[in-house]
């Protein structure tokens, strides 16, 4: 989830709001204090209330400090996803947006709560999202990564732990901030680019290791094809691409193309034609993967600038 819309203007997500509210492209949305009340003409479910009128939306919650982190995503979907309120990713974002600053005072300390207790959900194995993260982890090859649409970037937050180089990238260029900004409070030293994934400024042979984990989903067959294209050209030994198998493609995700096994053994047949000496491999772990071994492996090119580099006042390791 990226917490950027299809609109005219970008989400800031560090924008001044007031306490307990926060307001952003035609949606509002504030934290419950006290028992809930009914509503007249709003969709209520046991921790949200949605109301739209017109093209506004209002949207209540009573969710804790605690409570916030990327695993948000799946109760939105499960109370509110088929409710027909949310009008697609734009809505879904705003909302998901507006909660996390709404819970917690300040930009900075809603974020850094938000990434926090993902990265303890991921790191302990409970968010669901922990098997993907895992398995890509264990395929990567060589000691620099490249991460491809990386969104909020708890992937590359954690290869950054675990002593690998790391670069994240997203379209949207406030999240690459956020991104940056707490990679840096986190002790966790990540290089960010706002860039389109299938135009990264960067040479070839950029990375031991590309990763594009759960985007191709988001992505026409055509512009999927363009990305993987450049997956392989910045890639000096492997490219690893994750994807959900889903019975229709999540629309409030922004998900616009299914995948099963079948898809990616021809997408791979594919690209073994239109890149003679690539070795495919494809497999079934929390979903599909597609693996992609460059035939010979490729000298290390020159990145434009360096990770951040933490600051002297880290605290130990595991304790972020």
């Amino acid at each position: 989830m990226a917490v950027t819309v299809l609109g005219p203007a970008p989400v800031d997500p560090l924008a001044p709001a007031p306490r307990g509210v926060w307001s952003g492209n035609g949606v509002r949305v504030r934290r419950r204090r006290g028992p809930h009340r009914d509503h007249a003409g709003t969709v209520c479910t046991p921790r949200f209330c949605a109301q739209r009128r017109g093209s506004a939306l209002t949207v209540e919650h009573d969710l804790t400090p605690d409570e916030l982190s990327d695993e948000l995503a799946i109760l939105l979907t499960d109370e509110l996803g088929a409710s027909g309120v949310l009008r697609g990713q734009p809505d879904f974002e705003l909302v998901f947006t507006g909660i996390v600053r709404s819970t917690v005072d300040g930009g900075m300390p809603a974020w850094s709560r938000f990434y926090r207790n993902s990265l303890a959900a991921l790191e302990s194995g409970r968010a669901a999202f922990a098997p993907v993260h895992e398995r890509a982890m264990q395929l990567t090859a060589g000691s620099q990564v490249l991460d491809l649409g990386s969104c909020f970037g708890f992937f590359p937050l954690r290869m950054s732990r675990a002593g690998f180089e790391v670069t994240a990238t997203d379209l949207s260029a406030p999240t690459m901030d956020l991104l940056s900004r707490v990679s840096f409070q986190f002790c966790r030293p990540v290089h960010t680019l706002a860039c389109d994934a299938a135009h990264v400024p960067v040479a070839d042979g950029a990375a031991d290791t590309v990763t594009a984990l759960h985007l191709l989903e988001h992505l026409s067959p055509a512009a999927g094809d363009a990305v993987l294209a450049e997956a392989l050209r910045l890639a000096r030994r492997r490219v690893i691409v994750a994807v959900p198998f889903e019975d229709e493609p999540q629309a409030c995700y922004g998900h616009v193309r299914r995948f099963d096994v079948a898809e990616l053994v021809r997408l791979g047949e594919r690209l073994s034609h239109t890149h003679p000496g690539v070795r495919v491999t494809v497999s079934e772990h929390h979903g599909g993967w597609l693996v992609l071994d460059q035939a010979t492996k490729r000298s290390r090119a020159r990145t434009p600038n360096s990770p951040i580099a933490p600051p002297d006042s880290c605290p130990m390791p595991g304790t972020m």
